[in-house]
């Protein structure tokens, strides 16, 4: 089976897939320091927990990270304990896409697979709003072409950095409101999150309708997508597995150029 991993500032989403279709994944906290053998021995951890071995489930592996040195510990736990080279997305892969941007190498390895996987799947013109450290929105055309997008400070990163700042505000737990209005400190945090990045994503989606002249479909990913579009109208849709999914995309199209 390909595994196939994600790796962000904050998150590490880990799938196993089978024919295309994601059958297992993790979530874990990127820890920037992790060894090849860590990496190993945690992925170890998680496939004796299905009870089975790394070795024989794995028969491939596909990366897209952010974080350039994990993405080195990824390829050389592959290497040393898998006996596999894994394909890392990066500059020169064939995506199958047209990056219409100033300086493509910019564009995050992540943000290219969601915009492959979102085209593929669900097809363009079309949104991708990725709530991870950061929340991205990523414009694909009705051609298939990636246009650009917007980068915003994360949910979580915001909410660190306001409470952080202020001294009389103290850091909450990130859960859904019950009301709007909050009756205490945690709740007004909670609500002013939540509305806000839920307003945020109708602002910057509409200011993107109103420059491409259609009203095209929003697909959302990460781990506050969920959250996020039970308070807003714009986002068509949630797919966890958008990120891993494009993964496996861009690797078949390798295999088959």
């Amino acid at each position: 089976m390909l595994l196939v991993v994600d790796v962000g500032n904050t998150q590490t989403h880990i799938g196993l897939m089978d024919a295309a279709a994601v059958v297992d994944e993790w979530r874990m906290a990127t820890v920037r320091h992790r060894t090849s053998d860590e990496i190993a021995g945690m992925l170890q951890g998680l496939f004796a927990l299905k009870r089975t071995h790394m070795l024989d489930a794995i028969d491939e592996v596909g990366v897209a990270s952010v974080v350039p040195r994990l993405t080195q510990q990824w390829e050389e736990m592959c290497e040393k304990h898998l006996g596999l080279a894994a394909f890392v997305v990066g500059p020169g892969a064939r995506t199958g896409m047209r990056i219409k941007t100033k300086n493509p190498g910019e564009v995050g390895a992540d943000r290219i697979v969601n915009a492959v996987a979102a085209f593929e799947m669900y097809g363009g013109p079309c949104i991708v709003a990725d709530y991870g450290t950061a929340t991205t929105f990523d414009v694909i055309s009705a051609d298939g072409d990636y246009l650009g997008g917007a980068i915003a400070p994360g949910i979580e990163v915001s909410l660190e950095a306001l409470t952080s700042r202020a001294a009389k505000l103290i850091k909450v737990e990130l859960i859904e409101p019950e009301h709007a209005i909050g009756k205490s400190t945690t709740e007004a945090l909670q609500s002013g999150a939540v509305y806000g990045f839920a307003g945020e994503v109708e602002g910057v989606v509409h200011a993107i309708w109103a420059e491409l002249g259609v009203k095209c479909p929003v697909i959302a990913t990460g781990g506050l997508a969920e959250m996020i579009a039970r308070h807003t109208d714009v986002i068509e849709r949630v797919d966890q597995f958008l990120t891993l999914r494009g993964i496996e995309i861009v690797m078949r199209r390798q295999q088959r150029g």
